[in-house]
This record gives structure tokens, C-alpha cells and sequence, in this order.
């Protein structure tokens, strides 16, 4: 299968998961679960281990086949479970993601990157790899601070010599910084247009 047909079913694939998304939220609507916060935390919260393990998969997913924007589902963590339990699930859901991505790379090597991003992409960021100490160094930064698209240089990290426990603990160290930066400007960012144009 050509990297434009994987591309194409992607986009058939994102077109199917928003379509479903759809789905639930009239579903949700109906069962009156949007008739406050308040409500959907309880729906939610009332699931068990359900609704979070969901969140967590969906967070996973969005990482390896970005279906749904990154920073959608950040603020969604924060503002449906709070900003304790928020943070962690979107820590969880994406460093496992980001995880998945560099074993996936590592494995299949640059045939299945080439199905994820597309060539103008990839040859933007490749050059970076060429000095290996210089790019885990480029990598931890941007990490850490959200410079370049995290996902697409996890990919990238599995064609270099990275180690992997070097790749995790870069992953598990620098996430917590960008997602808690995200996600309390994006629920602050629409806290104030609520109370703007509420």
C-alpha cells in the first residue's frame, strides 16, 4: 500500500471517528448529560473506570493517528475530570502514545512513517537526526517546550539510535511541563470567552 492510499485512509478514518463523535455527543445530548458540568462530571465520574479508560484510549489514539486535535483533548481532560485527575489521564494517554509512536518507527522504519506524515514533513524535520547528540538534546527541548510537533519527531526518534530508555525518560519528564501549560491556557483561554461573551 502506497503512503498516499495510507494517507487517504487516514483521512477516511479521521472523517469515521468524527462522525462518531457526532454520534455521542447527540447521544449525550439527549440523555441530558450537557444540561450542566456539573451533570456530565457525574455521568462521567458515576462510569467507574470506564469513562476514564476511554479518555486515556482516545488520548492514545489522537497521539498515533491524530484524529482529533491535540489541544481539544487536553482541555476536554481538564474541564470533564478536574485538573488533578484531568492532568494525569492526558499525561497517561499521551505518553503512551508517544511510546507507541517510536516503537512503531523503530520497528517498521521510514516505509511506515511515510504513511503517517507526508514527504514534505518529513524532509522539513529529517535533517535534524543527523547528529545524534545533537538531536536527542533538540528533541528534549522541543519536548519540553512545545516548539515543533512532538508527535512527528517521536517518529523521527525511532529512525535515530536513540536508546529507548533514553527516549522514555525524555517522554515521561518533559510531558508533564507542556501539558499543564496547554491545558490551563486553553481551560483559562475559554473560561475568559465564556465569561466574555456568557
Amino acid at each position: 500500500m502506497s503512503p498516499t492510499v495510507s494517507r487517504r485512509l487516514l483521512n477516511v478514518t479521521t472523517l469515521l471517528v468524527l462522525l462518531a463523535t457526532i454520534g455521542l455527543t447527540i447521544y449525550w445530548w439527549r440523555l441530558g448529560v450537557f444540561a450542566d458540568l456539573p451533570h456530565l462530571q457525574a455521568y462521567l465520574n458515576g462510569s467507574g473506570l470506564l469513562g476514564p479508560l476511554i479518555f486515556i484510549v482516545i488520548q492514545i489514539i489522537q497521539v498515533v493517528i491524530p484524529v482529533i486535535p491535540g489541544g481539544v483533548s487536553l482541555a476536554a481532560g481538564v474541564v470533564l475530570f478536574g485538573p488533578w485527575s484531568g492532568f494525569l489521564y492526558n499525561y497517561l494517554g499521551i505518553c503512551i502514545g508517544s511510546m507507541i509512536n517510536f516503537l512503531l518507527a523503530r520497528h517498521y522504519g521510514k516505509p511506515f512513517i511515510m504513511h503517517v506524515i507526508s514527504e514534505k514533513t518529513y524532509d522539513k524535520y529529517i535533517g535534524y537526526t543527523t547528529n545524534q547528540k545533537q538531536f536527542d538534546r533538540l528533541f528534549a527541548l522541543a519536548i519540553f517546550l512545545p516548539v515543533a510537533p512532538d508527535d512527528v519527531l517521536c517518529l523521527l526518534a525511532g529512525l535515530t539510535k536513540m536508546k529507548t530508555s533514553t527516549f522514555t525518560w525524555i517522554i515521561l519528564l518533559g510531558k508533564p511541563v507542556t501539558i499543564a501549560a496547554y491545558s490551563w491556557a486553553l481551560v483559562t483561554g475559554a473560561q475568559w470567552l465564556m465569561k466574555l461573551f456568557g
